[in-house]
């Protein structure tokens, strides 16, 4: 008997089931995390380019999260980038790097990248970036006397960098530069013809007054004393001949392990891209990685619901979730997710 009546006692015993905790908010846009993985992504991109211009981050357009277990995520990333004024051997940190103005050509980087967070420290797995300047059209719409994009294998253009080098060389007693690449040209026809240049260049071993008997003989300096710089030059076509050039030489910086030299993919001193006849260098070319595919959009987990989804559905179950009566001191519903994405616009859209 007493053995029944504690059995009885014990099926009417309460039974507490572990409640699973429920999943994270999807991320935001514009949540802090987003912000850190895309400046972690940002900071990739740049350290791995070889070619053109530092890119800043205008827009995160999509992230994704897919956990892998205890404190292991993958983040994909969307990045909307702006090409800045600092080239990529530039030792000025981004932060201080001018992002160019929509009125002098921009130039936009489209960028997936694929991030893995472990036990919370970011690290980039895979890249696949492009890039494009903007319609001329739109650039003529706005600002009709603004020069536009000129390829950089435009005759012009060639003309005008040989030109802006030489007067360099022949007007220093220091190191004879060499060119590297063309990083940007301009030309505009009205009311005056001039042609605006923009390249990158590297000290040889050379004094120019040396160069002068055997430039032939004058090399590039090897990676342990590599010192690169960089030129902006403009040319007055017509009425008449008018040269302005300034060199700047960065000093020596220590070259990057994994990261191929500038010069390695350089032929007489002149880019692939100058040939092909490009307005700008495409980070395409000069940043993907051999596993750059694994980031790729179409990677992105297609079970997965969009951010904007999510964040609807959220918002409908708590609206469904506040019809139902709640007994007096009944905490509120929690506040709904974070804004979906594309993110905020922080300098403007190409």
């Amino acid at each position: 008997m007493k053995a029944l009546v504690a059995l009885i006692l014990l099926v009417q015993l309460p039974i507490h089931k572990a409640v699973p905790a429920a999943p994270p908010p999807p991320l935001g846009c514009d949540d802090p995390e987003s912000e850190a993985a895309a400046e972690v992504a940002v900071s990739y991109i740049n350290g791995h380019s070889h070619h053109g211009y530092k890119f800043a981050l205008n827009r995160i357009e999509n992230i994704r999260v897919l956990p892998q277990g205890l404190n292991n995520d993958i983040i994909f990333l969307e990045l909307d980038l702006l090409e800045t004024t600092c080239h990529i051997l530039s030792p000025t940190p981004l932060a201080n790097c001018t992002v160019r103005s929509f009125t002098q050509h921009a130039v936009e980087g489209d960028c997936d990248v694929k991030l893995q967070k472990l036990n919370g420290k970011l690290s980039v797995l895979a890249s696949k970036c492009h890039s494009h300047a903007d319609s001329s059209e739109d650039i003529i719409q706005l600002c009709p006397d603004c020069p536009l994009l000129a390829s950089l294998n435009n005759t012009e253009v060639l003309t005008t960098v040989t030109a802006a080098l030489s007067d360099h060389n022949s007007k220093t007693a220091d190191a004879y530069l060499r060119l590297i690449e063309i990083g940007r040209a301009k030309i505009q026809y009205h009311p005056v013809h001039i042609v605006s240049v923009e390249f990158a260049v590297a000290a040889t071993n050379c004094s120019a007054g040396e160069a002068k008997d055997n430039v032939e003989a004058c090399q590039l300096l090897p990676d342990d004393q590599s010192n690169f710089g960089f030129c902006t030059a403009a040319m007055v076509m017509r009425p008449s001949q008018d040269l302005r050039v300034d060199c700047q030489l960065y000093g020596h910086q220590v070259p990057t392990p994994d990261i191929p030299s500038l010069c390695q993919d350089t032929s007489a001193g002149l880019l692939p891209s100058v040939v092909q006849g490009f307005t700008n260098h495409n980070l395409r070319l000069s940043h993907n990685n051999p596993v750059a595919s694994e980031s790729s959009s179409s990677e992105f987990p297609t079970s997965m619901l969009s951010a904007k989804s999510v964040a609807k559905r959220a918002v409908a179950e708590v609206a469904q979730h506040d019809k139902v009566p709640r007994p007096v001191g009944f905490l509120p519903p929690p506040p709904p997710p974070p804004p979906p994405c594309p993110g905020k616009i922080r300098h403007f859209k190409i």
